[in-house]
């Protein structure tokens, strides 16, 4: 058995955050990685002739812990290509439309749905604040969308914008989630737009997080993936697949909910925990990589929310002049992303003009430690599950972006998450 201060569990943003935190301060640490990297559920890797970001990808400067951090290590941020030109999909064909037209076409639902953002959160990082909480927590996105008047071609839009947001079904999506994103940008949905999708880290997620990572004074274990965590004793006691036994005072786990069920736990989690484990998370969609025959100009597409990829946005050019373009689909199990034909059919009911030349991804739903895309809550989590997750004795304390309390679902959370479980552990003053 090897006997540590602190065993981290997952080396994503915020595993590696509390661990070169408590580093820092003295404590020993070792973090347990399942694969065979850090980053979680960023991924850069070099495919179709440039490195590519198979998760996480975007920060913006409303996000406080991500943007210390990139100011920390001297790292600058790039822009993605501004669209030139725009597709939607209003009635039962394609139109081309200009670019600020179809953002200014959602301007006033948006408004519409997210006008309570900084009434239920007036401050976004206490998102259990509002003692009327739980009266909302129930509602849909789609439920909150039928109440509000708008043309027909614009709820089609407006769905599509949705479930891209949500990578998932806008039915199994919460309204307070849509609610809480819009309050951290002071209730501006268009600026919370630019937040989710326009500007990315120089050289990608993996020069902030190999540089975090430099920094832990501890070890990480890859390929050690976590069977059981007891914490019935006076100390915590860590077991891996193959059979290492770690002791510690404190445990922080960050494999994320779903991915929760992985794990033994001894005693067993509260039923609250339990609870938001079996809801899952409402992000079990897809992100898929396109390589397009340039040239090509950059451009947006929004297809219909139950198609099997309902969103375009065209990246960076390759060496050999191809465009490469970003698609999100809200169902994973409706397409292969890594089925050519199949990707290139769903873009050509919108741009039929465009050649696809091969295609890239990676299936985060059906990833053992992963089982999930970004951190989309369902309707019940916040106001029944959030508080009993982030509550803790010290000796196991959940983190991670998808128990943030604020940027939930973007490495800010995580880093936040990092940050506070440290804390929690040297007994920093609130």
């Amino acid at each position: 058995m090897t006997s540590v201060d602190v065993v981290v569990i997952g080396a994503g943003f915020a595993g590696i955050t509390a661990a070169r935190e408590l580093g820092f301060a003295g404590k020993k640490v070792v973090v347990l990685e399942a694969r065979d990297r850090v980053g979680g559920r960023t991924w850069l890797e070099e495919r179709l002739g440039k490195p590519l970001e198979l998760g996480g990808t975007w920060i913006h400067w409303t996000q406080p812990f991500v943007w210390a951090e990139i100011y920390r290590y001297g790292i600058g941020t790039v822009q993605s290509p501004i669209p030139t030109k725009a597709w939607w999909f209003p009635n039962d064909h394609a139109e081309e439309i200009d670019p600020d037209a179809l953002i200014g076409k959602m301007d006033e639902a948006n408004r519409a749905l997210t006008a309570e953002s900084r009434l239920y959160f007036e401050d976004p990082y206490k998102p259990l604040a509002h003692p009327d909480l739980a009266k909302v927590d129930g509602i849909t996105v789609k439920q909150k969308l039928d109440t509000i008047e708008m043309a027909d071609d614009v709820r089609v839009l407006m769905e599509s914008f949705w479930a891209l947001n949500f990578n998932g079904s806008i039915e199994d999506g919460a309204y307070t989630q849509a609610l809480r994103w819009a309050a951290l940008t002071n209730g501006d949905w268009a600026i919370n737009f630019e937040a989710c999708a326009t500007y990315k880290f120089e050289g990608g997620t993996k020069r902030l997080i190999d540089a975090m990572a430099a920094d832990v004074r501890g070890e990480i274990k890859f390929n050690s993936p976590v069977a059981s965590v007891d914490a019935s004793g006076s100390k915590v006691i860590v077991t891996t697949r193959d059979g290492e036994t770690y002791e510690a005072d404190h445990v922080i786990e960050t494999v994320g909910v779903r991915a929760l069920g992985n794990i033994d736990f001894t005693p067993a989690l509260p039923s609250a925990v339990q609870d938001a484990v079996k809801l899952g998370q409402a992000a079990l969609g897809t992100k898929v990589w396109i390589k397009a025959k340039g040239p090509l100009e950059p451009f947006v597409a929004f297809g219909k929310a139950d198609w099997e990829l309902n969103f375009f946005q065209a990246d960076v050019e390759t060496p050999d002049g191809d465009r490469l373009i970003i698609a999100f689909g809200p169902d994973q199990s409706k397409i292969d992303p890594l089925d050519k034909d199949a990707v290139a059919a769903v873009l050509h009911r919108l741009r039929p003009d465009i050649e696809v030349v091969d295609v890239q991804a990676h299936d985060w739903v059906n990833d053992e430690f992963a089982q999930q895309t970004w951190s989309m809550h369902k309707p019940g989590f916040l106001s029944k599950s959030l508080a009993a997750i982030q509550k803790t004795d010290g000796k196991l304390i959940h983190a991670g972006t998808d128990f943030a309390n604020g940027w939930s679902a973007f490495i800010d959370g995580a880093i936040e998450t990092g940050l506070t479980s440290a804390r929690t552990i040297l007994g920093a003053r609130q």
